[in-house]
């Protein structure tokens, strides 16, 4: 019987129920949109603040004394220690390995470069010799390809990368200017009087960077270790990770942490947990954090969702609105249903469960809906602002029916308590 009367009132007034169900839908469709994309926004920050290069350089700890002022980290990184390249595939053994998405060792030094078109002799040429795009060989027997075109996609090459296994290079927009170098030149470098490289390197690409990598040639590591004297050694490592924003717990030194806080620190994806577990793996390292694109990835995603977050609120406070003028009125145009249900022996506890049943099925309804527009407009949004869509969550459909039914509950309250105290006799007389 209870049944019957729900599904009685709720096919009645069609009109009203129909605007009702569409302002949920339409405050539901909102906030579909802003949670879908609110989950995939801060994987979707983390790949394009990626394009900002690298948010980790390990240096030697011999380096040089920490020096650090306002969270930024001054210390030079100047000629002294070395690290072992044979350490690099322990990288990928750490605990947030996944996460790890690139890594380019480098090995800076000066030599001369004889460009063959030109036969004059350049002085004090920065050479930097890393991986463009390299096989790393890992632990598990697999391999993972990193180099600096992954830590460093901004780069822009004209031409292409050089092999790591072959007589090549790279030369900056700059130094290729000045000494009128083309791709397809060659190039020799030597180190003082002496040759150390016997065959002339091959120009297959100009670096473009905007930084003094254009004034630079770039080779192979073991090029620039075999110049040096280093074999096997590099500098400085540039690492790129996905992250998740720093926030005041993040910024604590885990020295002064609990047991259960330094577990719970380790196992979120901070850019301080990812560098502490780097230099677990290679000692006699120091990792420091580049902050201004770790900090500027927090604080766009920090503001992103708080957008997100306000347009959420504000789609559920009109649908609020919404569903309650619309109750309030329906409550007034039954009162004389309400009070015949009252004198035939209903209680008021009957009565405002009844209409808070048929109010929930129409949160359903609409809730529903509003999903399924929902989806479309999340998908319309990430498309054009991170030019991938978000896919359907069910944990995203569970909260929007729930949201539904509590918008519906909170808006009608005042209204369907105001129907439980009717008195039926007053009513009844048409008073």
């Amino acid at each position: 019987m209870f049944l019957r009367l729900v599904a009685d009132s709720f096919t009645r007034r069609p009109r009203r129920k129909v605007l009702t169900a569409a302002a949920l839908s339409l405050g539901m469709a909102v906030v579909t949109a802003a949670l879908s994309v609110s989950l995939d926004v801060g994987d979707r920050l983390a790949s394009e603040f990626r394009s900002l290069g690298a948010n980790l350089l390990v240096t030697p700890q011999a380096d040089s004394l920490p020096l650090e002022i306002g969270g930024v980290d001054y210390r030079p990184v100047n000629a002294g220690a070395y690290l072992p390249e044979a350490d690099l595939p322990k990288i990928k053994t750490v605990f947030w390995h996944n996460n790890i998405i690139a890594f380019a060792p480098m090995l800076e030094l000066q030599v001369e470069a004889l460009p063959l078109a030109t036969q004059n002799w350049i002085d004090h040429v920065s050479l930097i010799g890393t991986w463009a795009d390299h096989a790393v060989p890992l632990p598990d027997g697999g391999k993972f390809q990193s180099g600096i075109a992954k830590t460093n996609p901004w780069w822009q090459i004209d031409g292409r990368w050089f092999s790591d296994d072959a007589k090549e290079c790279v030369v900056g927009a700059t130094f290729a200017q000045k000494n009128h170098v083309k791709i397809g030149d060659s190039i020799s470098l030597a180190t003082g009087a002496v040759t150390k490289i016997p065959s002339p390197l091959k120009v297959t690409g100009i670096l473009s960077s905007g930084g003094p990598e254009e004034e630079s040639v770039l080779v192979p590591l073991s090029t620039a270790q075999s110049l040096a004297g280093k074999p096997g050694e590099y500098r400085k490592l540039y690492v790129s990770a996905l992250t998740k924003p720093e926030d005041d717990f993040a910024r604590r030194d885990p020295k002064t942490m609990k047991a259960d806080e330094f577990e719970r620190w380790s196992c979120s994806p901070y850019v301080s947990s990812i560098a502490y577990s780097i230099r677990e793996v290679l000692p006699g390292t120091d990792v420091r954090v580049i902050r201004r694109v770790a900090e500027g990835e927090g604080t766009v995603l920090t503001r992103v969702r708080a957008l997100l977050w306000m347009v959420t609120f504000a789609a559920l406070l009109a649908a609020a609105l919404a569903v309650g003028a619309s109750s309030a009125a329906s409550v007034i145009e039954r009162r004389t249903e309400i009070g015949l249900m009252k004198a035939l022996g209903a209680g008021s506890a009957t009565v405002g469960f009844l209409l808070a049943a048929e109010q929930l099925l129409l949160a359903f309804v609409g809730g529903g809906i509003g999903y399924s527009l929902g989806i479309i407009l999340a998908r319309l949004v990430g498309q054009k602002v991170f030019g991938v869509a978000p896919a359907p969550s069910l944990l995203v459909l569970v909260a929007v029916l729930a949201l539904a039914a509590g918008v519906t509950l909170l808006g009608s309250a005042i209204p369907l308590r105001r129907a439980s105290r009717y008195e039926p006799a007053p009513i009844l007389r048409g008073e």
